[in-house]
């Protein structure tokens, strides 16, 4: 239904086009041409301010609620609490619209019950439903319980640290209570400051550096804004520091330092490409006033997409950034074969007024409908639901708006600066003959259509050979980066003392023997999670001392008490920026430097891609109801695995616990086995691995499940591979509007694997992922190899209908847009390469996209100036 949908959209557009056509839309420009330079330069005033008002980013901005559920009981055991709590909320909630999973996890008298929906469900109104069915519950006597909803959109923007000699922890915290607090609240897109390292207030310690702090977490609303939030917080706090001369306010935490030179390397590339498009078709048309034309048409095209985003409230991060920097072909494209074919009207002594008339009537409608196909590749992707739609809808929209922008220009702004610019030339009509690469050209392509059928079989080898190379390259999800920063997840375990009948000498000698452990064990009876959040900064402060002696490390902030859980603890690594090694060498090093502490569950990982909880990149759960199999499978798996060279910081849970715990996911009960990725390891790669070795290890009633990363690239994989369909169906229904058959169609059909070939082989040399980035690029390569094809064969059809033979009209096809599709991929290839290159932050999520896009256009370009026409000739059966 959604296709149809987006086909009768697109067959509006294309009917829009087909009357705008028919009105010779580029006519009434040149007719008009003080109106639509002034329409231009409103345009361009208007996408000025746009661009101002554009917010940075690194991603755009995708929701994640989850609700969690904590009950506390008096039941004794874990059974008893997974009986008479865990499972009578998972039953009465399991119901609730758009909840995604169950995920519980349940310890004598305690359970805590994640409740994960979908993207774009509004959490306000599921908890309300969620404390509405658990008034329902029958709990046992005394069974406490409380709803905490989580946004992960609304994340911490920025933390600060506050501390000093003469202050006690209390004393810090009501200086920030009474001062900084009220400061930072007011900065626009604040949600709330929440105020850790004091058990009086947040149940957590800070550490900064190894020393006692009171931390601040500014924790921004799900639209606020981080680099602006980032910038309006330093400000306060240097007025605050010039006040409070006896303590320091130092910046802990923050993502804005690499959101800034990330999108800033973007922007710098995106310059880099329009300046190398810009050289490249100066040298291919050697007359600077048309270069001057085709480079006016870029800043034009891309000021008029960001009026677009601007109104529908995209930022200017990563995914735009680099759609902006895709189109840039495209809008060269565009304006290139309008300029080039003016030219090639001038050439033959026609003056620029009726060479622009000619050559726009020429054109037009073949790259009204070849544009319009490229939008019907991206649109399936800018309308995709669920996590990946929200992801990725900023990216299709932009590209979309920006290539119909593109064309807008090219059939109206760019005749009539030609005509302003252009001069006649002396006729020259054999001129475009006169070259030794157009005759060598013009020989390949006769003698090709001669050998029909041995073209199409060395194409059809090629096809497979590019197939055939998938398999070889490594099948990742979204690639690492080399932010200079990273975290450390620590869990302290519980003493292993498990209480047994004694008699009175062998109690005496079990508290000699354990005197601290027992002693902690009876203060922990007393205030359980006071103590067990001391012991777990005693363990971070042990875990500091460490990692401090790095060279590369700058520095340190630690929470004990993580997420709310006092045995847990987490350290926030920053690195400095001249360090000689990369983040993942330096984690490799941490991790050798910490194996020695003991009793520690320890977790070095990459700052999340995108905020969705507490998961490692790694992850697959253990199924069944036996508690006693479902560990001796853990364990089995685990010393299995752990000897892989691709994982690293392997475990599972309750693998520290001496405390009975289950944890359940929908309904049933699993362990859960994590573990991260050592560099350049692609985690669909590793999970084929895994799985292959696990499950012949499992016992009959044992099943094994994907999740996080792992499950997610094989998902979001499929999702794509749909859409992508999806979206080759309707450029095919597309293209069948205009030429009323199939045959054209079929052509275009027939010769898009030309594009996977290079692509795939780009990929495997540079050893870059074919995951989600590489894909968007392949998908980029469809649509400039239908718009090179639409070229061809539309040409080819207004040659035969002056009465010239299939043959002749398919070389000299060839022979005149020759020049405007070398232009194009020479410019986009070249454009391409400061990306290819992976220079400046984040390099390594820009770059997959750029290799694909080389390779394949390097390949796709060159072969269908020969397979399109020469399939075209087969088909046509002449």
């Amino acid at each position: 239904f959604k296709a149809f949908k987006l086909l009768a959209s697109l067959k509006a557009l294309l009917l829009s086009i087909v009357f705008f056509n028919s009105m010779n839309i580029s006519w009434l420009a040149i007719r008009y041409y003080r109106v639509t330079i002034a329409f231009w330069l409103g345009i361009a005033v208007t996408g000025i301010i746009a661009l101002n008002s554009l917010q940075y980013n690194l991603f755009p901005n995708v929701t994640f609620p989850v609700i969690v559920i904590r009950t506390q009981s008096q039941l004794s055991t874990n059974i008893d609490t997974e009986t008479q709590i865990t499972i009578p909320i998972e039953l009465s909630l399991s119901s609730l619209s758009g909840l995604a999973d169950i995920e519980s996890t349940t310890y004598p008298q305690q359970t805590v019950v994640n409740l994960v929906f979908d993207t774009g469900v509004e959490i306000a109104k599921a908890t309300e439903q969620v404390n509405s069915i658990l008034n329902k519950i029958s709990f046992p006597k005394n069974t406490e319980w409380e709803v905490i909803p989580f946004n992960f959109n609304e994340s911490s923007a920025v933390n600060y640290v506050l501390y000093g000699d003469r202050y006690t922890l209390t004393e810090l915290a009501n200086l920030a209570q009474q001062k900084i607090v009220p400061a930072f609240q007011d900065v626009t897109g604040v949600q709330r400051i929440d105020l850790l390292g004091n058990t009086g207030f947040e149940r957590n310690l800070v550490h900064f550096n190894g020393r006692d702090a009171i931390a601040l977490q500014i924790v921004k609303t799900s639209r606020g804004n981080t680099l602006e939030i980032v910038k309006q917080v330093a400000e306060i706090a240097d007025k605050l520091q010039q006040q409070l001369t006896d303590v320091k306010l130092v910046l802990a935490e923050t993502q804005a330092d690499y959101i800034r030179e990330a999108t800033q390397a973007t922007i710098d590339t995106l310059f880099c490409a329009i300046a190398i498009s810009i050289v490249t078709i100066f040298i291919f048309l050697k007359s600077w006033q048309a270069t001057l034309i085709t480079a006016i048409a870029i800043p034009i095209s891309l000021l008029g997409t960001f009026i677009v985003m601007a109104i529908a409230g995209f930022n200017l991060e990563t995914l735009t950034l680099l759609a902006l920097a895709l189109v840039i072909g495209i809008i060269v494209d565009d304006a290139i074969v309008e300029v080039e074919n003016i030219i090639r009207h001038l050439e033959r002594g026609k003056s620029p007024y009726k060479a622009a008339l000619l050559a726009t009537r020429e054109i037009g409608f073949t790259v009204s409908v070849s544009t319009l196909t490229i939008v019907a590749v991206f649109l399936p992707i800018a309308l995709m639901k669920g996590t990946l739609g929200q992801f990725f809808r900023p990216f299709g929209f932009t590209l979309s708006a920006a290539v119909l922008t593109s064309l807008l220009v090219a059939r109206t702004l760019s005749p009539v600066l030609a005509i302003c610019f252009l001069k006649r030339e002396r006729s020259n009509r054999d001129r475009p003959n006169n070259s030794k690469f157009l005759d060598l050209y013009r020989g390949l392509l006769s003698r090709s259509l001669n050998h029909r059928r041995e073209v199409i079989a060395l194409a059809i080898i090629i096809s497979l050979v590019g197939v055939s190379l998938i398999p070889l390259i490594p099948q990742g999800f979204i690639p690492t980066l080399d932010r200079g920063e990273f975290n450390i997840f620590y869990q302290t375990s519980l003493p292993n003392i498990t209480p047994k009948r004694s008699t009175n000498q062998q109690q005496k000698n079990f508290e000699q023997d354990n005197s601290s452990d027992f002693n902690w064990l009876k203060q922990i009876a007393q205030s359980p999670e006071t103590i067990l959040l001391r012991r777990s900064m005693r363990v971070g402060t042990k875990l500091e001392q460490i990692v401090l002696t790095l060279p590369e490390v700058e520095s340190l902030y630690t929470i004990a008490g993580f997420r709310g859980q006092p045995n847990q603890g987490k350290i926030y690594v920053k690195l400095k920026k001249d360090r000689s090694l990369k983040t993942d060498a330096v984690q490799e090093k941490v991790r050798q430097a910490l194996a020695i502490v003991p009793n520690v569950k320890i977790s070095v990982e990459d700052i999340a891609f995108v905020e969705t909880g507490n998961d490692t990149p790694f992850k697959i759960a253990l199924v069944g109801e036996n508690l006693e199999q479902l560990q001796k499978n853990a364990i089995a798996v685990k010393e299995r695995i752990e000897s892989l060279p691709t994982l690293v910081d392997v475990s599972f849970t309750g693998e520290t616990q001496d405390v009975g715990v289950i944890t359940r996911l929908n309904g049933q009960r699993v362990i859960y086995i994590t573990a991260n990725l050592v560099k350049d390891s692609a985690i669909r790669d590793v999970t084929r691995e895994v799985l292959a070795i696990v499950k012949p290890l499992l016992s009959s009633e044992i099943t094994v499940d994907t999740l996080g990363d792992s499950a997610r690239s094989g998902k979001i994989l499929r999702e794509f591979g749909i859409t992508l369909s999806i979206a080759i169906l309707l450029m095919l229904v597309v293209l069948y509007l205009p030429f009323r058959r199939w045959l054209e169609p079929l052509v275009i059909g027939l010769s898009l694997p030309l594009a996977v070939v290079g692509a795939m082989l780009a990929l495997l040399i540079t050893q870059s992922d074919f995951g989600m980035i590489s894909l968007m690029g392949l998908i980029f390569l469809l649509g400039l190899l239908d718009k090179n094809g639409i070229l061809l064969m539309d040409y080819a059809n207004q040659l035969r209908k002056t009465g010239i033979p299939l043959s002749e009209a398919l070389i000299e096809t060839g022979t005149i847009r020759l020049r405007p599709i070398l232009m194009t991929t020479a410019s986009t290839i070249l454009g391409m390469l400061p990306i290819a290159m992976g220079w400046g932050a984040g390099a390594e999520l820009r770059q997959p996209m750029a290799v694909a896009i080389v390779g394949g256009l390097i390949t796709s370009s060159l072969l269908s100036l020969i397979v399109i026409p020469v399939l075209y000739s087969l088909l046509e059966n002449e």
